[in-house]
Parts: structure tokens; C-alpha cells; sequence
């Protein structure tokens, strides 16, 4: 009974913060506790690789993962490398061309792919890398080459040119359509009346989660950190890139964030619970930032 009242004690002086203070975000452990952020950064410290899977619109995500690795920075002594989904394999000289001052913002933005949030989002980040040089890594397929199997299947990689197929996962990719991140994502395209693309909707996620995993383990370097920023799907219920990550390196230390939004940020769904190891919470009426 005392373990209740306390308990009750305590989600009520949350609500009453919620309420008053307005916080822009609760972060939860997996089991749905409310943590604080250093409890974040401990468990980051320790891993050999984390995920930080974000809404790609969602300013609080983009936030705390410049304070995360802000925070690593210090404990690790520089023993971090970076990457991110937002960067296409085949633009990775570009990338270290511009973390080299050997172009500038506005000369990366006319070679490279940037995503329209760049500026607000993702350049912060690589400016951080810029400014401690670190190396960061672009690991994402290159978006044709999704289409690509999205259109044909994963066979169609087979005809890329040799130069080209060092951008992608080596081949053949492994695919496991039962893993239930692909299954919703049938099931999604299914239910939209999409036909015969339906089957090839997931293997175009998996060939950008293979190639990001298979990027991620080639960057990897001894007594070093990798963070990894994806969307969230990418990563959550250690699916996804994860998958793809553990049959290259079995027993790797991983850790993974999630984001949400919803109504109640002052407790995690039921369903979010377990999604991944620490769970942003951020009300829905939370600004985006495009």
C-alpha cells in the first residue's frame, strides 16, 4: 500500500509539472519509468553502438541528439563516430569534403542530397562533428536504388555496375519478411490497394536498413561509440537496421532510442513500452520543424 501511495505521489507531481511547467518532453526507460537524461548518457557511454531513432519533423529529437553527443563528447574523450540516415553512401566524399573546410554549406547543398531540413536539423549535428573532427558517416542506400527495388525486386541490384554496388549492402541481401516491421509494412500497402508493389515496399526499407547496418559495421572502430540517426522505424523494436547489424557483428553492446508524440505525454503507452530502451515522450502539439 505504501509502494501505491508513493506512486501515486510521485505521477501526480508529474502531471502537476506537466500541467504548470509544460515540459517539451518525458523520457521513459523501456519499462515506462520516467528517467532523467543522464541516465541516457550513462547507458550511451557504455555502448558500441546507439541508435538514435527520431521523428523526422520533430524538433526535440533533433535537440537531444546534439546534447547527447555534446555529452559523450566530454566522457569519451572524442572516442565517437557519427552517422546518419539522412546521408546517401554515394555522397560520403562530399561529406568529408565539407567536414575538411574544403567546401562550404552552400557548395554541399548543390552536390549532395540534403534533406529540406538540413539547415535546422541535421546541420547542427555535422557542424559538431565539423568543429571536434569526428568522422561521419553516410550510410544510407542511395534513394534510386530503393526505388529501384521497390519497382523490381532485389534482383534488379544484381545489373548495377560494380562501381555502383559498393553503395549498397553486399549482395545478396538477406530478408527476413516475417520480422513484423516488414509484416505492418505489407499489411500498410495491402490494405492501400497497392498490388503487385506490395511485396517490394518492405524489401525497399530492407535494403536501406542492410546498407545502413552494413555502413555502420564498416566505420566501426575499436573502443569508439557509434551514433547512428535514423527515423525511429528504423530501429524500433530492435528490428530494422538492428537485425541486419547483429548477423554481421553478433554480441555488440547496442542501445536505442525511441521518439513518440502523444496526448499524454506524462505516461508511455502501453504498446510503446519495450520499443526500445529509452522512449521520448513529446506532446502531439509540439512544433515541426518543416
Amino acid at each position: 500500500m505504501k509502494k501505491i501511495m508513493i506512486a501515486a505521489i510521485l505521477l501526480t507531481l508529474i502531471f502537476n509539472s506537466y500541467g504548470s511547467g509544460k515540459p517539451a518532453y518525458l523520457l521513459f526507460n523501456g519499462k515506462g519509468k520516467v528517467v532523467k537524461f543522464n541516465k541516457l548518457v550513462q547507458a550511451a557511454e557504455k555502448a558500441d553502438v546507439v541508435f538514435f531513432g527520431e521523428l523526422h519533423n520533430n524538433p526535440i529529437s533533433h535537440w537531444l541528439q546534439l546534447e547527447l553527443i555534446s555529452e559523450l563528447m566530454e566522457k569519451k574523450q572524442r572516442n565517437l563516430v557519427l552517422g546518419a540516415e539522412m546521408f546517401e553512401a554515394d555522397n560520403q566524399t562530399f561529406l568529408e569534403q565539407y567536414l575538411m573546410d574544403e567546401i562550404t554549406q552552400d557548395s554541399l547543398k548543390k552536390v549532395a542530397r540534403l534533406w529540406p531540413n538540413f539547415k535546422t536539423d541535421i546541420a547542427p549535428l555535422v557542424d559538431f562533428a565539423k568543429r571536434n573532427q569526428l568522422k561521419f558517416i553516410a550510410t544510407n542506400v542511395p534513394r534510386k536504388y530503393a526505388s529501384l527495388v521497390f519497382k523490381r525486386g532485389f534482383e534488379a541490384l544484381d545489373t548495377l555496375p560494380d562501381p555502383e554496388k559498393s553503395f549498397v549492402a553486399p549482395l545478396p541481401v538477406a530478408y527476413d519478411a516475417s520480422l513484423p516491421g516488414y509484416v505492418n509494412m505489407t499489411k500498410m500497402m495491402g490494405d492501400m490497394g497497392h498490388g503487385r508493389s506490395t511485396e517490394n515496399f518492405p524489401k525497399a526499407q530492407a535494403i536501406k536498413d542492410a546498407t545502413m547496418a552494413w555502413f555502420i559495421f564498416s566505420n566501426m572502430e575499436a573502443g569508439k561509440t557509434f551514433v547512428h540517426f535514423n527515423g525511429a522505424y528504423h530501429s524500433d523494436n530492435y528490428e530494422g537496421i538492428i537485425w541486419y547489424l547483429n548477423r554481421l557483428m553478433p554480441n555488440l553492446n547496442i542501445l536505442t532510442i525511441s521518439t513518440i508524440e502523444t496526448s499524454q505525454p506524462i505516461k508511455l503507452p502501453a504498446e510503446k513500452k519495450q520499443v526500445a530502451d529509452f522512449i521520448i515522450a513529446v506532446p502531439e502539439s509540439m512544433t515541426k520543424t518543416h
